[in-house]
């Protein structure tokens, strides 16, 4: 069966817009229809064999040889004139009736009645994405590339209606889109998403140098904006608060084993002076310097009074250190901060602090009393000592929170306070700075606070204690310490007879407690 006269067709080869007779171009696309039909003649009517072509020449059916020396007819931009696009048409130079040549796929004619396995051959399968993709960017520039193309088998035209006229390239099926072919540039990008940080309010800006999101300008947390830490006798929480820019406060936890293998429990908790340099750098600096030399002297063996003095002076020496770096600033202090730590263990509490940063005692038993087992080196606590006011006047003015004591190069003088207690059952330890105890001053205030189950849920405890402090306004940064206090097996130690944690200094203070072995 021979095909159709193509000087009679009915569409143009490329893009399959109906076309009249006697059109020298297609109108939609630009064809030269003339060329096409010139192409056309080089065949004699038998259509291609449907393989493609083998080491570059296609097969023949009837074994003739293919001629040699002929070259195809360049394929027109579709910008070009029409007489000059016409003019290349013609000017080509066809093959033998019998002869395969390569022909640009944009000149391709389009078979009218052969079926699509049939069609003409192309650079490669249609279901070959890359190969596909190869062809389609040679027909683009115009230049021979193999043999004429049925264009219902490019990638582009296969879901297409053929009467319908598109501008742009269908997408490619999805089985063949990996990355690989040209044109799927509308196709998704595949892979997993950009690592890039992203605002924590809008959820699609990136974050610049300074912190601000490119596209909402929020001012993205630092890390020290909220921090968490749970071990498994001890957990601590830090955070901001609501009106400071930075958080000034710092923790550091650990546990350690004395020379016998008796667990014991570290937390120290450190709030930076406003007024001061580099605050958030000192009470990093302190509270790190008192961690780590606690867990050197607990395996060493020694005292948990001597334990706690030898790490307050190593965080006032890495204070010292600090401001030894720091450029003099006559506007400023140098570099400062309030410091108190807990050594728990071996049945034996011991507590240490300079400044106004205080530890609780918390029974587990409600009924029990709770304590404030430190003392404040402030103006406040200095008023009362003196017994110019009580507590209630002293605390009113506004001069209750200048301290009287700090870690710093510029500090009057070291005076560390330690104290040991001997608590009669199972409590807690809240280690904290004046960003907490400000909502919950007194002891009873304290205990109110911390949820009952905060022996056994550290971390909820301290995570709570920090909501509580920021629900009832969060003026300062604040930062807890919640240590888990068990029992002591055998009967309690007692060192004056008074119940629950015996009080700091030996003085019946506010809380009601008694006195205590102590060294201040």
């Amino acid at each position: 069966m021979t095909m159709p006269q193509l000087d009679q067709m009915s569409a143009c080869p490329r893009c399959e817009e109906p076309v009249e007779e006697g059109d020298r171009f297609c109108g939609a696309c630009g064809t030269d229809l003339h060329a096409a039909r010139a192409a056309a003649a080089a065949f004699d009517g038998t259509p291609p064999p449907s393989g493609g072509p083998v080491n570059g020449a296609r097969p023949r059916q009837d074994g003739a040889a293919p001629a040699s020396g002929t070259e195809a007819p360049a394929s027109p931009s579709p910008a070009a004139s029409p007489g000059g696009a016409g003019q290349q048409g013609r000017g080509a130079d066809p093959a033998a009736p019998q002869e395969d040549f390569p022909l640009a796929p944009a000149a391709a004619p389009v078979p009218q009645q052969a079926p699509a396995t049939g069609a003409a051959g192309t650079a490669g399968t249609a279901g070959t994405a890359d190969t596909a993709g190869t062809a389609g960017t040679a027909g683009t520039a115009g230049a021979p590339s193999g043999p004429p193309r049925d264009p219902r088998r490019e990638p582009q035209a296969a879901p297409r209606d053929p009467r319908t006229v598109h501008d742009e390239p269908a997408a490619p099926h999805p089985e063949h889109s990996d990355g690989t072919v040209e044109e799927s540039v509308s196709a998704p990008l595949s892979g997993p998403e950009p690592l890039w940080p992203r605002c924590v309010a809008c959820g699609t800006g990136a974050i610049d140098d300074d912190g601000y999101c490119e596209h909402c300008g929020h001012k993205q947390p630092r890390e020290r904006d909220h921090m968490e830490t749970a071990l498994e006798t001890v957990a601590a929480a830090s955070d901001r608060g609501l009106r400071h820019h930075r958080n000034e406060d710092f923790y550091a936890v650990a546990e350690a084993r004395t020379g016998e293998g008796a667990p014991v429990t570290i937390a120290v908790v450190c709030d930076g002076v406003s007024s001061a340099t580099r605050p958030d750098e000192a009470s990093a600096v302190a509270a790190r310097a008192a961690r780590d030399a606690l867990a050197l002297a607990v395996p060493r063996g020694s005292g948990p009074r001597d334990a706690m003095h030898e790490a307050l002076v190593a965080a006032s020496e890495a204070v010292d250190e600090l401001a030894a770096d720091t450029p003099p600033d006559p506007a400023r202090n140098a570099p400062a901060c309030t410091i108190v730590g807990a050594l728990a263990g071996e049945g034996m509490l011991t507590v240490g602090w300079v400044g106004d940063s205080r530890a609780y005692w918390v029974p587990h038993d409600r009924t029990e009393q709770p304590s404030r087992l430190t003392e404040d080196d402030s103006w406040a606590a200095q008023m009362v000592a003196a017994g110019l006011m009580n507590e209630a006047e002293a605390y009113a003015d506004a001069r209750a929170h200048a301290i009287t004591g700090w870690l710093g190069a510029d500090s009057y003088e070291l005076d560390p306070h330690t104290a040991t207690f001997a608590p009669h059952g199972p409590g807690v330890v809240v280690v904290c700075t004046d960003g907490l105890w400000n909502y919950a001053e007194s002891a009873q205030d304290m205990a109110a606070a911390v949820p009952e189950a905060a022996l056994s849920r550290p971390l909820m405890a301290a995570q709570h204690l920090v909501g509580y402090a920021l629900d009832g306004g969060g003026h300062d940064n604040v930062t807890v310490a919640v240590v888990p206090f068990p029992g002591p097996a055998a009967a309690p130690q007692q060192t004056d007879g008074a119940a629950g944690a015996a009080r700091v200094d030996g003085a019946a203070g506010a809380d009601g407690t008694g006195g205590a072995e102590h060294a201040g």
